[in-house]
């Protein structure tokens, strides 16, 4: 490291520390709400991406495409409860479909109406389910997926990527990984064709199932080029092996998801974050020769429980989130709003000179604070961490809630003022920061 790199890396760090510093005189509430927290709770925290140092931010409420803190501060909402809160906090065609449900009754121990009318909806939109079966989060529908791939081929290996996230017990990237679950996994390397296709080779006597996310959220918005997905769709159909879509997050990208956009079909595809309208859900499905394994009239057919998949809250605003406020051309239009605001977004650091760029696609962003083409993880390894984490405090600063890690979401009640407020919080975050690198 030479002396220059040195400076700079001690300067971003001494500013970090004065951001610090801010965040505690600000937040005195959130303090001590945290420190009550961790008497109940391991780190005051029962899920670790939101936890935050030196402490976390308790939110009080929110309303529209804002959050409001427990010390009253009020920002726009760009974490967007990763990609789960695309219809904001208060859509009043949403709220009146929760208080049908709540007039209805709930947990009624039978089937629903809306359950059939949400499942037809999803299978009208993705290009890839015939047939659907919910679950109670995306980590389920993934588990189910690849379970449904292990049974009806009889393999028993898994192709992931690195930097791949599909749920908390399927996390191929950083820490964690003593807690996924323990299935035959292959690990290749993500938007690298001629790698993945040895380990493909290598291995397609036992594959049952590729799993990969369209764009990788967790990773960092880092999307699969079209020829990748491509290549895998010819291979795994030229091998009888089972192609799996993981689209928990990019199912927002159009009314079809990103298979749709690309028009590239898996056989099978797994959804869950904002198709449940803010209550918990996930869902798997896929062509009916596959999913028919569960029809429980069929001799020897597969189970598949869970208490809560069909529950009143979910499947009623779940379907009248789709009917009636997400429908195909509102999913167009925000699609095309998030492309145009990351391209201004980058047009600020790239004319500044500024080593950073946000990726991703349509209405889902990652900041990262290097420069070069991102295709994968492997590319992140000289990234400023400090730096990227001096871009969360400052933003949040300037009334501005994104991920720490980054990432920024967009949700149907934001506009041009909120796209100009975090364009303008970008622009600040560049001029009084660009002396540390």
């Amino acid at each position: 490291m030479n002396s220059t790199t040195s400076l700079s890396a001690t300067a971003v760090q001494q500013e970090l520390e004065k951001a610090w510093d801010r965040y505690r005189q600000a937040n005195p509430l959130s303090a001590e709400h945290h420190a009550r927290a961790r008497e109940v709770m391991p780190g005051g925290n029962t899920r670790t991406v939101l936890f935050s140092d030196p402490f976390p931010i308790i939110l009080a409420s929110g309303e529209g495409c804002y959050v409001t803190s427990l010390d009253g501060t009020t920002y726009v909402d760009y974490l967007g409860e990763y990609t789960a809160g695309l219809y904001g906090h208060s859509d009043p065609i949403l709220r009146q479909a929760v208080v049908d449900a709540m007039d209805s009754g709930w947990v009624r121990g039978g089937h629903i109406l809306q359950e059939e009318k949400f499942a037809r909806l999803i299978c009208e939109r993705f290009p890839s389910i015939e047939q659907v079966r919910f679950t109670n989060s995306g980590t389920e529908a993934n588990l189910y997926a690849m379970c449904t791939a292990r049974e009806l081929t009889k393999k028993n290996k898994i192709m992931v990527f690195e930097g791949g996230y599909h749920g908390g017990v399927f996390m191929f990237g950083g820490k964690g990984g003593t807690l996924t679950v323990p299935f035959d996994f292959v690990k290749a390397p993500y938007n690298d064709w001629p790698a993945t296709k040895a380990m493909l080779d290598q291995h397609r006597e036992d594959l049952a199932c590729v799993l990969i996310e369209p764009m990788q959220g967790s990773g960092g918005c880092i999307p699969a080029a079209r020829e990748f997905l491509q290549a895998l769709r010819d291979w795994t159909s030229s091998h009888g092996v089972l192609l799996v879509f993981d689209e928990v997050m990019t199912s927002r990208m159009s009314a079809g998801g990103l298979q749709a956009l690309h028009g590239i079909i898996p056989d099978m595809t797994t959804l869950g974050k904002y198709i449940g309208g803010g209550f918990g859900f996930g869902a798997f499905g896929g062509r009916e020769d596959l999913m028919r394994v569960f029809d429980p009239s069929r001799p020897e057919f597969l189970p598949h429980a869970g208490t809560f998949n069909n529950n009143v809250f979910t499947m009623m605003v779940g379907a009248t989130g789709l009917e009636q406020v997400y429908t195909a051309e509102r999913a167009k239009q925000l699609t095309e709003s998030g492309e145009k605001l990351r391209s201004r977004l980058n047009r600020v650091v790239t004319d500044a000179g500024f080593p950073m760029q946000f990726t991703g696609v349509g209405s889902l962003m990652n900041v990262h604070a290097c420069t070069g083409t991102i295709r994968s993880i492997r590319d992140l390894v000289n990234s400023n961490q400090p730096l990227r984490d001096l871009f969360y405090f400052d933003m949040l600063e300037q009334g501005i809630w994104p991920a720490r890690r980054g990432m920024l979401n967009l949700s149907l009640p934001m506009g041009e003022a909120e796209f100009q407020r975090l364009e303008s919080a970008v622009v600040n975050f560049v001029e009084s920061r660009k002396e540390l690198v």
